[in-house]
């Protein structure tokens, strides 16, 4: 490790960050870190203040999923440092890569139940790939590069520094290293002439095989590797939640994503296929329903990063450890062209006899599957979709039309309320080329609505569509088909507007609180639309504003998301209303 000239613990790490390379932090200041926050000014990235560590969280995530970059946060030691924990946990479920930074008291301290003393490196273990306590200044440039390695080799994810208050303020002349070697970690690995052989025979030798993509095609950016694939040998594509748009869904052979939420045709090629090509996916239980049924008529072939991943929720044929794009430059040219006219046929029936759609319930009121509609219209499909969880997370899967990798976030694996509005900010830092939409539901948008100003302040091209439904519109769904109607806690109505048989012109004010007026305090230009006939105006008019804009949707507070596979099911009994 070279040494030269001798700086304060805080500004080595500052200058670690910007040999990282990073260029944008999210953070919230407090005592524990203040001394990294006074060098910040001289810093070469910008610092982006949220208004809540679990917001800021969630910006460096959305940044990450933008920009294929490792998004970064800072925050302070106690109670800063555990509100970021849904973050990271969010973050770690979907392989995001993350450095999140927190200040600790000093080491003398530790372990004496200090003023906003937290066990960061015991809260965090379940929640992250990897933690270090620094216990020097000495430590910093090097923990950072080590940070940042772990962070995006393998299967990415986030990691965590805490650095204590004096390592902060102690001086040092160690210097960010040229280069990072982890004695412990060397996740790369690569698929031996084998098990290409086999890739490619069962390929070749199949006659209804179905390319299962997930979010792992993306981190490797295997997107025209997937493509290449299969027009080569004419396989239809099926992909995951995260995997939206590592298949161009405006492609015939794009059966587009499976699952409990979608389509039939997705969910039933599965089912009939006799070779299932799983590329960086978790086989996942809102994919697979009932695991002893599924998939029962095909050979697997699963390829990941994750050796933990392989035989671990589905027993596979073929596993392969391995980068997803080398893997398929590799094999491909040992697979053979191919037609599959009869697959195909069938394929394109259960499209037709069966399409995602749906119908006006009452006149005059707007279906939030409209509004998914009209964002894709305003936007020609080229925005950045960022989604909160929920009925409306679920719409944006069937209605916009995914084409392109790193232009749907989404919290998958984790389901977490309050994503929306604060990934959506990370990922305008992070991508200023594409206009951001951000879907959200009413019960997500308060949860990290105070996130709203920063975007104001920054003058983001944001617009916020909030579809307002007067409750928790997918746990309403859940107790409407599995708990008797019986709906408790997920009404957000000041009377109740669900339980009306009509919906009457009154009620349609019903809600509290006011999200035009809390926008408009947070800076934001807001409207509100009722008028079906209003919607595509009002939403094309925002987009292309250049302006941070909140629209708030009043919507058919009783529909569902068909089609709908029940937890724990087989595809034989999916709900299609």
């Amino acid at each position: 490790m070279k040494k030269k000239e001798e700086r304060s613990g805080a500004r080595a790490l500052v200058e670690s960050l910007e040999k990282a390379g990073v260029e944008v932090l999210f953070g919230y200041p407090g005592g524990a870190v203040l001394d990294i926050f006074n060098q910040l000014p001289e810093a070469k990235f910008r610092f982006v203040l949220g208004r809540h560590e679990q917001g800021s969280a969630h910006m460096a995530d959305g940044y990450a999923r933008a920009t294929g970059k490792v998004g970064v946060c800072l925050v302070t030691s106690g109670p800063g440092a555990t509100n970021t924990i849904t973050g990271l946990a969010t973050a770690n479920m979907d392989g995001i890569p993350m450095l999140l930074i927190t200040g600790q008291v000093p080491l003398s301290q530790i372990g004496t139940d200090a003023f906003q003393e937290a066990d960061m490196s015991g809260i965090c273990r379940a929640v992250t790939k990897h933690s270090f306590l620094v216990k020097s200044a000495d430590e910093i440039p090097e923990t950072v590069a080590e940070a940042f390695y772990i962070a995006t080799h393998g299967k990415p994810g986030p990691v965590v520094i805490d650095i204590p208050k004096n390592c902060q303020q102690a001086m040092t002349k160690a210097q960010y290293p040229e280069r990072v070697s982890l004695r412990a970690y060397h996740p790369e690995s690569s698929a031996s002439t084998a098990q290409i052989n086999k890739f490619a025979k069962l390929v070749n030798e199949a006659k209804k095989p179905v390319i299962y993509a997930g979010g792992g095609v993306i981190a490797s950016g295997a997107a025209k590797d997937v493509a290449f694939l299969a027009h080569k040998a004419e396989i239809p594509v099926a992909t995951t939640l995260m995997g939206l748009g590592s298949f161009d869904e405006r492609d015939e052979l794009s059966l587009r994503m499976a699952g409990m939420h979608g389509t039939p045709a997705a969910n039933w090629a599965i089912d009939e296929a006799d070779l299932i090509i799983a590329l960086g996916v978790r086989f996942s239980d809102r994919v697979t329903g009932k695991l002893s049924a599924y998939a029962k008529k095909a050979k697997i072939i699963h390829v990941d990063c994750d050796a933990a991943q392989i035989d671990k929720n589905v027993s596979v044929d073929l596993g392969i450890i391995g980068d997803i794009k080398d893997v398929l430059t590799t094999v491909s040219s040992r697979i053979k062209s191919a037609k599959h006219p009869e697959w195909l046929k069938k394929i394109a029936t259960w499209k037709k006899t069966h399409p995602v759609s749906w119908k006006v319930m009452h006149n005059g009121v707007i279906m939030p599957q409209q509004v998914i509609e009209a964002i894709d219209k305003a936007t020609k499909g080229k925005a950045i979709v960022v989604t909160d969880v929920g009925q409306h997370q679920m719409w944006a899967t069937q209605f916009f039309r995914h084409n392109r990798p790193r232009h749907f976030l989404s919290s998958g694996g984790m389901g977490t309320m309050g994503f929306g509005i604060p990934a959506a900010i990370g990922a305008s830092f992070g991508d200023v080329e594409h206009p951001v939409v951000a879907i959200c539901g009413d019960g997500g948008a308060q949860m990290t609505f105070e996130e709203i100003v920063v975007a104001v302040e920054h003058k983001l091209p944001i617009t916020f569509v909030v579809i307002n439904n007067g409750c928790l519109g997918m746990v309403r769904q859940w107790q409407q088909l599995f708990y008797s109607k019986v709906y408790s806690g997920s009404i957000l109505t000041v009377k109740g507007r669900l339980h009306n048989e009509h919906l009457e012109q009154d009620l349609k004010y019903d809600y509290l609180p006011d999200i035009v007026k809390l926008a408009e305090a947070h800076g934001a230009k807001a409207t509100r639309v009722i008028n079906p006939e209003k919607l595509d105006g009002v939403i094309k008019k925002a987009v292309t504003s250049g302006m941070t804009n909140v629209i708030e949707v009043i919507v058919e507070p009783r529909a569902n998301v068909y089609p709908m596979i029940p937890a724990g099911k087989h595809v034989s009994e999916m709900y299609f209303k």
